[in-house]
């Protein structure tokens, strides 16, 4: 974690999180948060009771090192929460995309989100159920909340895997690469090639400085890797679960701290002309939410393609919605 564990741990004194959902991803998140002594009581939610506790007792166990609480609630659990993440849902199964699983997924917010907007007015909303930016548009309406307290993970993911290709590319540290996946966090994601950087130069530059050629069908390639790395994980092991869960800790860790920081994540808003659609923007993140200070500055292909993401992402909204 990027913040000293000094201050972690005071901000963890007064700390809940609410997790609804303890599938593969909710448990996965629960346990890597509950190493990260982000939080000091952890709620894990879920219809099936009877697994969640199996669950929380085997995370109690872990719960002895770190010093936290872990126990199984009902939504009325959710109250005083900091944050509650949404992982529940059905999954992807091999050869499915995100926005097969809109259906079903979306009948399951109805339920899940007034619940958690009943029980928990103040709490921030963070969904990682697919297909993550549709069902962060139904959070929004659904719960009624202020649009930065409502929050997709988004393109955190891709953004994640985007660096750490980049990174094996040029032999550097992923964390010294800077660049980001925006759009649709699905097949219709949209890489920066134009701000992409290493070492402050653009990798075009940084290439010429030094001395190699910038391949261009490596990029594309390694962009197919970003865009399809979750297919090839679903159909090798059945699920992911890992990564995700330590970008979820990772999108927690700037709220409870308060830290302003940049990160990839999905929110409601217009972009490139498409009014009223949740998909991922570089986001300020702090104690209040995610707000989105500064458009990020596109070339033109780059516009259209977050105008076609958007309209894709809108198009499957409106359609499950019923909306005209």
């Amino acid at each position: 974690m990027s913040v000293p564990s000094t201050e972690i741990e005071s901000h963890a004194k007064s700390i809940k999180v609410a997790i609804v959902g303890a599938g593969s991803v909710g448990v996965t998140t629960a346990y890597a948060l509950l190493l990260s002594h982000l939080a000091a009581e952890i709620v894990l939610i879920d219809i099936d009771k009877n697994r969640a506790l199996g669950e929380v007792m085997d995370l109690s166990h872990a719960a002895h090192y770190a010093h936290a609480k872990v126990s199984v609630g009902g939504y009325e659990d959710c109250a005083g929460a900091t944050a509650v993440i949404i992982t529940a849902g059905v999954n992807q199964k091999p050869g499915q995309t995100r926005m097969d699983l809109v259906k079903t997924n979306y009948g399951l917010f109805e339920q899940i989100v007034p619940q958690v907007a009943k029980h928990a007015p103040n709490t921030i909303l963070i969904v990682a159920t697919n297909p993550c930016d549709v069902l962060t548009k139904a959070a929004y309406e659904l719960s009624g909340f202020p649009v930065q307290r409502v929050i997709g993970s988004g393109t955190a993911m891709d953004t994640t895997r985007f660096r750490h290709e980049l990174g094996k590319h040029y032999g550097v540290n992923p964390r010294n690469v800077h660049a980001v996946i925006v759009g649709e966090h699905g097949d219709s994601q949209l890489p920066v090639w134009s701000l992409a950087s290493i070492a402050g130069m653009r990798l075009e530059d940084y290439c010429k400085q030094k001395g190699i050629v910038y391949d261009e069908d490596a990029m594309d390639a390694l962009s197919k890797r970003t865009r399809e790395a979750a297919y090839e994980i679903i159909q090798k092991k059945g699920k992911t679960n890992y990564g995700v869960a330590s970008v979820l800790v990772s999108i927690l860790e700037p709220i409870i701290t308060n830290a302003d920081q940049l990160v990839t994540v999905s929110r409601v808003g217009d972009y490139a002309g498409v009014e009223g659609v949740a998909l991922s923007m570089p986001c300020k993140l702090n104690s209040k939410g995610a707000h989105q200070d500064v458009e990020l500055l596109l070339n033109e292909k780059e516009k259209e393609a977050l105008r076609k993401s958007a309209t894709s992402i809108k198009e499957c909204f409106d359609t499950v919605a019923k909306k005209e």
